[in-house]
């Protein structure tokens, strides 16, 4: 298998790293006794203008971080794989993100964990450059193509092998590239660089309105993931270090409150006005576009932050069978100890 690292995703990590470099020093948000707040909570985000994780800035925009008197700052990374790694340095005290990485980091001996549930399906979508697409009519087509993923080891990789091994073809069949997000996807696709891969919206919107390219699978909704996947597949959560939970109840309490009330104001208002809340360049220019990607990316989201039955026990097949780390480990994973529901029930319904 072989990957390709695009220069416009080393560009983001570098700015990214800068703003870290800012805040490095403070790395306290320690709750101390009753887990009372005494500083900043610093939260990585995975992209956070990918409409999957659009509860995060929502919330800050709702002001709903503040009216639980939490002082709350959001960072992106490009890729789920490298927010991980920020949060285990403890330059963060949460990521959201694929839970999948609390599965993959336990069998490294981290302890981390989902304190809210915020999607049940993965958000994303398979999509084929229009100019091959009657070639590549289903996963089965796979062999001896460049699909593109965000990033090795990132959820769209496993998730990649997943669907390319349930269809026949074995992940030395077809060649991976890191094709990143956004922009970059789209110029790694028009450019040849992949033939089909998987991302989110609002990449996926701007592809289908200029025919660049075309959907192979739909996992944004219910019908499409138990379709793609054989069952649903929990992905956009809020995560945090076991310690920081158990030492800053209070506080955790309060990101529970903030993210709950969110999830369920998105549930009460149309695709419309959730977008209108955004910050206006999340819109790339083209609101009416921007609104489409909400529209058609919204349904994902849980409305009470509740982890779906059965559905920690999918996401761990899909790694006990890609994830080198998981692969022969997975009787030893605790899954209880991937997420707790214990915020997100005391948190006040919407």
């Amino acid at each position: 298998m072989r990957t390709l690292t695009r220069v416009a995703a080393a560009a983001l990590a570098a700015t990214t790293t800068l703003s870290l470099a800012a805040c490095r020093d403070s790395r306290t948000a320690s709750g101390g006794s009753g887990g009372r707040q005494n500083g900043t909570v610093k939260i990585m985000v995975g992209g956070i203008d990918k409409v999957i994780y659009l509860p995060a800035k929502l919330t800050e925009q709702l002001g709903y971080f503040k009216e639980q008197g939490l002082d709350v700052q959001l960072l992106t990374e490009p890729a789920g794989a490298q927010a991980e790694n920020v949060l285990i340095s403890g330059d963060v005290q949460g990521v959201v993100g694929f839970y999948d990485h609390t599965i993959d980091l336990q069998t490294k001996g981290k302890c981390i964990e989902s304190v809210v549930q915020l999607a049940a399906v993965p958000g994303e979508v398979e999509v084929v450059a229009a100019g091959k697409a009657g070639r590549i009519t289903s996963p089965a087509d796979f062999k001896g193509k460049r699909l593109g993923v965000t990033s090795p080891g990132s959820s769209t990789d496993f998730l990649t092998q997943y669907l390319a091994t349930k269809n026949g073809v074995p992940t030395s069949g077809y060649t991976t590239v890191k094709a990143g997000a956004g922009q970059t996807f789209i110029a790694t696709l028009n450019n040849g660089g992949i033939d089909a891969g998987m991302t989110t919206d609002p990449t996926v919107a701007k592809l289908l309105a200029t025919g660049q390219g075309k959907v192979l699978l739909d996992m944004r909704t219910e019908a499409g993931t138990r379709a793609a996947l054989g069952g649903l597949y929990p992905s956009s959560s809020l995560y945090m270090n076991c310690d920081y939970v158990k030492n800053n109840t209070a506080t955790v309490q309060k990101l529970a409150n903030a993210f709950v009330k969110t999830l369920g104001w998105i549930k009460a208002h149309k695709p419309a006005e959730i977008a209108a809340k955004m910050p206006a360049d999340y819109a790339g220019g083209d609101p009416k576009l921007y609104e489409k990607a909400v529209t058609d990316s919204i349904g994902m989201f849980t409305a009470d932050g509740v982890m779906p039955a059965d559905g920690a026990k999918n996401v761990l097949n899909v790694l006990a069978q890609f994830s080198p780390n998981v692969k022969g480990r997975q009787d030893s994973v605790d899954l209880s100890k991937t997420y707790t529901t214990e915020y997100v029930s005391k948190a006040p319904k919407q």
